[in-house]
């Protein structure tokens, strides 16, 4: 199995399936975890030295941080629903509980923070939606922690891509330092497939090929991205979900497309502009 690629596990007593350090993925900035809790099960940690955001991925909880509490929080349950999720925002030196009022999944995305930001519950109608491409490339993002709301260190979003299509494509990376041409961001991306019997394919891999590997992702399983290229191909049949996480020394999403694929951005263009 590809070093880049984590299967999920069956829940530990906490509930936990998946778990991502920065010294298990031989990085510096990106953690994530998952969780699968039972109603009435509780989740307590600290953030300690890093932000962290909790996403409720599909169920509803109870959430309290050191000196707040929201009751029955979460709408949708399923990730291929059509609604944006609600999140929870905690900054370094906080302590949260989640008490699951229904099946719940759960993801805890950290990275070093500085508290710098208040605790904060992201509402549905504060994540900004849209929807990218044309054709078989076309996917539906929802920026939860991204441009639409500050942190230290975190990006947050996710992705449906329909059945047939792809995304993260045209192919393109965030390895390199090079602001405003390019940002250094690692990356997780914790795959949903529905049915969940199904796979997509992720290929990693860059420039020098130094790093270059194809993987068959099964539902709830997490590919890491530590540098290059990162495409994702969702089979016939199959719809794809993935929650991203991102951080890395600057808070900045710039990428770089490969230029062997580069053509691909044009000719969508020419093609919209022809059928608009």
């Amino acid at each position: 199995m590809s070093r880049l690629l984590s299967r999920a596990s069956q829940p530990d007593a906490a509930g936990r399936i998946q778990n991502i350090t920065p010294d298990s993925a031989g990085w510096q900035y990106v953690g994530f975890e998952a969780f699968l809790l039972e109603p009435g099960q509780t989740l307590s940690a600290e953030t300690g030295e890093q932000e962290v955001c909790l996403v409720l991925l599909a169920g509803k909880a109870d959430l309290a941080s050191s000196d707040q509490q929201w009751s029955s929080v979460g709408e949708r349950m399923s990730v291929f629903d059509e609604q944006s999720p609600y999140a929870l925002y905690l900054p370094a030196g906080e302590r949260y509980t989640v008490t699951a009022t229904t099946k719940l999944e759960l993801a805890v995305c950290k990275a070093p923070g500085k508290g710098g930001f208040p605790v904060r519950l992201i509402e549905p109608s504060m994540c900004q939606a849209e929807t990218r491409g044309i054709g078989t490339n076309q996917r539906h993002v929802c920026n939860i922690l991204f441009g639409n709301l500050p942190a230290d260190s975190l990006l947050v979003c996710e992705v449906r891509t329909p059945s047939g299509n792809w995304s993260s494509y045209p192919p393109h990376k965030h390895d390199t330092d090079n602001a405003p041409h390019e940002t250094h961001l690692e990356e997780t991306y914790y795959h949903r497939i529905n049915p969940e019997q199904g796979f997509v394919f992720q290929r990693v891999y860059t420039d020098d090929r130094s790093i270059d590997e194809t993987m068959s992702v099964e539902n709830r399983g997490v590919v890491m991205v530590p540098g290059g290229y990162h495409p994702v191909g969702a089979p016939h049949g199959y719809d794809s979900y993935y929650l991203n996480v991102m951080a890395g020394p600057s808070r900045n999403w710039i990428f770089h497309n490969d230029p062997d694929h580069a053509w691909i951005i044009a000719a969508d263009k020419e093609k919209a502009a022809r059928q608009g």
